[in-house]
């Protein structure tokens, strides 16, 4: 994961993952979401990917929150890809979630002009408070269900055509 383009601290609950969380960051996820992430088609835009960047929150050494954003072209629109956001069960209804979108959204600015925007499949009514809209022309490489595929423009105002890994 490239950590030069990610701040070391964020905010006072956000930090950049590093290498030394990655055991906590599975372990969290697969809390989250068990085996059958592994079937959803937002699984298939991180295999044999790398994420450009990635965000912890951490309670007593141990990760409680983590994010991911993975390097994606949309149509001919290089972009990153928000997800999976997981939070440790006990932690979810202190806003955690939300700053772990904005320390992704405050990175994806950070880029400028070398990326057009964050895509992610979400709930519309959770992420429409960032800033996310429906990205109906977005076509992501399996099936999901279309009205939670949602852009965020940091360059490009909306993308279309077939969403893919960056390589």
């Amino acid at each position: 994961m490239s950590h030069a383009l990610a701040m070391p601290v964020i905010n006072s609950r956000i930090e950049a993952e590093t290498s030394a969380d990655a055991e906590g960051v599975e372990a969290l996820v697969m809390g989250a979401f068990g085996p059958g992430r592994f079937a959803k088609t937002a699984e298939r835009l991180r295999e044999g990917s790398q994420p450009t960047a990635g965000f912890v929150a951490r309670r007593d050494g141990r990760v409680i929150g983590s994010v991911r954003l993975w390097p994606i072209l949309a149509g001919d629109t290089p972009a990153l890809f928000l997800g999976p956001i997981a939070v440790d069960a006990n932690r979810r209804s202190d806003g955690l979630g939300a700053d772990l979108v904005e320390a992704c959204l405050d990175h994806a600015r950070s880029l400028g002009a070398a990326v057009g925007g964050v895509l992610l499949v979400g709930d519309r009514a959770y992420f429409e408070r960032f800033g996310f809209v429906p990205a109906p022309d977005a076509v992501l490489p399996g099936p999901v269900d279309r009205r939670r595929i949602l852009w965020l423009a940091t360059r490009v105002e909306q993308v279309a055509g077939p969403v893919r890994i960056a390589r």
